[in-house]
């Protein structure tokens, strides 16, 4: 199965293996049996209290009151073991997977919240249709993954990431790359350019003009420009086209 690339801000690739259609299903499945278990016994736990009680205590209402704020658990099962449990529910955690975002950090309350509202579209009220999208989409995304912005991974490959994308927040949905070549550069070679322009001392420009020449004449360019706004250009540029393949 093709892996998923993720690449940080530090430039550190990072191949998630997606979970497959006959995996998640078995973690659903699995879930599902365990709010079945659950719901049994809260009805027998009921049924048997309402025999003591007598109506003009408890009334039917007051009852079907009790009922649904115990089924509150239920309704909100996966989103609450999502949440508080870094992405694994126990049916996810039995078949040996969990949901990351897309960098590979801890899904979010947002993200959380869509996967969510659109389980009750793919599972419950289509049936099939997130299984469809599981089978036919790269990264075996369902819709409510693709809103949220969210992978099913195998955990045996899962390397935590506690990273954000705030260092990308000058690559708004207008930034174009000025410089297309740099998405030939490799991670490692974009790991020596920000080294480079991070480290300051005495022979900071020199090594920044002998970097700046050797990737001149890699990618074939020679704008009219400084070797530093060259170099943080083409840096900005790669992690463009490197958040466009993720």
């Amino acid at each position: 199965m093709a892996d998923a690339t993720i690449i940080t801000g530090q430039y550190v690739q990072i191949d998630q293996t997606p979970a497959g259609a006959g995996e998640r299903l078995l973690a659903r499945m699995a879930d599902m049996i365990l709010i079945s278990v659950y719901e049994t016994a809260l009805v027998a736990v009921i049924l048997q209290g309402y025999k003591y009680i007598p109506d003009t205590y408890l009334n039917d209402t007051v009852y079907m009151v009790i009922f649904l704020l115990f089924l509150v658990p239920a309704l909100f099962y996966s989103l609450l073991w999502e949440l508080f449990n870094r992405g694994q529910s126990p049916g996810k955690r039995l078949l040996g997977l969990r949901v990351v975002m897309k960098d590979g950090s801890t899904p979010t309350l947002g993200a959380s919240l869509l996967r969510w509202l659109f389980l009750l579209i793919d599972v419950y009220l289509f049936q099939c249709l997130g299984l469809l999208f599981i089978l036919l989409t790269k990264n075996n995304q369902r819709t409510g993954d693709l809103a949220a912005g969210t992978l099913v991974i195998k955990e045996k490959n899962y390397h935590q990431i506690n990273v954000t994308l705030d260092e990308f927040a000058h690559l708004g949905a207008d930034y174009r790359p000025v410089f297309p070549q740099a998405e030939n550069l490799s991670l490692e070679q974009v790991n020596l350019i920000g080294q480079t322009l991070f480290r300051h001392d005495a022979e900071r420009p020199q090594r920044l003009r002998e970097l700046s020449i050797k990737v001149r004449r890699f990618l074939k360019i020679n704008p009219p420009v400084d070797d530093e706004t060259l170099l943080q250009t083409l840096t900005r540029d790669y992690q463009y086209y490197a958040l466009e393949e993720v």
